[in-house]
């Protein structure tokens, strides 16, 4: 994971500028839509319609699931007003899926629209990294290309260091994304779209590298959402009625092969459209944003092994504290307990220069304290709090 990486992940030319032939772009010669595909094709139509043709610009948005509230870091607000103003205008997200540390980094975005945080990644994991997009939108794809050269020139890069890929996120082999090969997947609301969720999951835990990171926000319920309301195409396409109920997710997530993931922010979302509220006001939506390692040592439940962490503050713009997620704020030099998957997280990722953990798992202790694998209402979260 130190290692400089060249995006050598699908192939050796993979952040050239794509081909100007259309055969070499089209939806044929780039995806294969397969089986699943078929069997959801009126799901995949309605999407593609509603963010290729019906939204022009964020203006266009009926509800408020699809706009981000959250101030985003320096490193991200000082590389947004680079970005061509098209691009902006054109995001749709609920929050800021983009997580520290990506110098020289294989990024890959899942559902990336019109680019906007792949060019915003292609800035931070600078000339020795690489960043690939991926969207089914032919619209939108168009605009992520167009201003490929344009964003190289602004960021100053000799090379471009992006690839978009017009296909789906459930099927990223068919693009040829190869196995244990991304350092960092990223998605901004998106996969709540999908109709094959655990298939996304599984597809992405396939292609992250050991200690690899998934860091990913979007719109999750309370409550199953009836299929009834589900194939709605506005409700669908405003990120409502595709969501996943908190719990199904955790039991998804387990079952694609990720035993423990943290929550680093959740906030309850306002419709803001009373014919919306009409059809969903039974429900409760949240913004949630999501950190999972793929690390073969992590548990369903925290566990105690009498393990200590320091945080030497050494990753940039956290010079006094961290964040791993909602419930572990590491002070820099302050000594924190923490469970076992914690104490992994933390040294078996790129995160092990930033942190000191003394301690293995050779003496077992029980559950750690105030954990709990169970559905808390409290902290809504399926880990050590």
């Amino acid at each position: 994971m130190e290692e400089k990486n060249s995006c050598c992940c699908v192939s050796d030319d993979c952040c050239e500028v794509p081909s100007s032939n259309p055969r070499e772009n089209s939806d044929q010669s780039i995806m294969d839509p397969g089986v699943w595909a078929k069997a959801n094709d009126s799901v995949l139509e309605d999407v593609k319609e509603y963010y290729g043709k019906q939204l022009q610009s964020t203006e266009d948005l009926v509800s408020g699931a699809c706009c981000s509230l959250e101030k985003p870091p320096a490193e991200i607000r000082d590389t947004l007003p680079l970005i061509a103003e098209e691009i902006v205008a054109r995001f749709y997200g609920c929050g800021s899926p983009l997580p520290p540390l990506l110098e020289g980094m294989t990024v890959l975005d899942l559902g990336c629209g019109t680019g906007r945080d792949v060019y915003i990644a292609s800035k931070l994991v600078g000339e020795s990294g690489c960043v690939i997009g991926v969207d089914m939108t032919s619209e939108q794809i168009e605009i992520a290309r167009k201003y490929q050269e344009e964003q190289r020139e602004r960021f100053g890069h000799k090379s471009s260091n992006v690839r978009f890929f017009k296909g789906y996120i459930e099927d990223l082999k068919a693009m040829g994304i190869e196995d244990n090969s991304i350092d960092v997947v990223i998605s901004n609301c998106v996969i709540n779209l999908s109709p094959n969720k655990e298939q996304v999951f599984r597809e992405i835990y396939r292609v992250l590298k050991p200690g690899g990171e998934l860091f990913f926000a979007d719109v999750f319920a309370d409550r199953r959402i009836p299929e009834s309301l589900a194939a709605d195409p506005v409700l669908r396409g405003e990120c409502l009625s595709g969501t996943l109920y908190t719990e199904d997710f955790r039991r998804m997530m387990l079952a694609s092969g990720w035993p423990d993931f943290r929550y680093t922010s959740i906030r309850e979302l306002e419709i803001g459209n009373e014919e919306i509220e009409a059809k969903l006001g039974f429900a409760t939506f949240t913004s949630r944003t999501i950190r999972a390692f793929k690390l073969d040592d992590l548990e369903d439940a925290c566990e105690d092994y009498g393990q200590v962490a320091y945080y030497n503050g050494s990753i940039p713009g956290h010079p006094h504290y961290f964040d791993l997620d909602d419930h572990h704020r590491f002070l820099t030099g302050k000594p924190m307990l923490v469970c076992g998957n914690t104490a992994s997280m933390l040294s078996n990722t790129r995160y092990r220069k930033a942190f000191k953990v003394f301690g293995c798992r050779s003496v077992h202790f029980g559950l750690f304290g105030g954990c709990s694998t169970e559905y808390s209402s409290e902290s809504e979260a399926n880990s050590c709090c």
